[in-house]
């Protein structure tokens, strides 16, 4: 496995205990915050739904996912179920298929990513924004998934 394949920044413990469980209960109670959803998707190991707060970006008519840890649990988990996932705000379920992106097509979305969230995920990214050289996008992107949104019935 390369660096890029196993690249994962842990959450620190303010993020674990208090800004995860505000911003998903927040979305749980139908606020969304600045595009935040909760992913639900099946655990690989377990079979058992798991949940996580994610931002939903919107770009250029199409829903995307990425992941600005690297390979989190979430990832593998919705690699490993076939891009299987929904997304709840409130009690609104909707259902999606993640679609993988090479990093050549990451590259707009990263960078309409950063312009969203830099100030809240940044620092993932190793100093790169919305505003570095294709260079630097390209050379990060590699260590972030980032998925496309296709709608699924139930």
């Amino acid at each position: 496995m390369t660096a890029a394949q196993t690249y994962y920044r842990e959450p620190g413990w303010i993020t674990k205990r208090i800004f995860n469980p505000l911003i998903a209960g927040l979305t749980r109670l139908g606020i969304s915050v600045w595009g935040s959803r909760v992913l639900e998707v099946r655990g690989r190991t377990s079979g058992e739904p798991r949940q996580v707060p994610v931002n939903l970006l919107r770009y250029e008519g199409e829903a995307y996912l990425v992941a600005p840890r690297g390979q989190a649990q979430w990832v593998r988990n919705v690699r490993a179920d076939g891009g299987r996932l929904d997304l709840l705000l409130g009690k609104r379920r909707e259902h999606w298929l993640a679609v993988e992106l090479d990093d050549e097509e990451k590259l707009p979305v990263l960078k309409a990513y950063l312009r969203k969230w830099k100030a809240e995920v940044g620092v993932f990214f190793d100093g790169v924004d919305a505003d570095s050289p294709e260079s630097e996008l390209r050379r990060i992107a590699p260590r972030h998934p980032a998925f496309r949104l296709e709608r699924r019935r139930g």
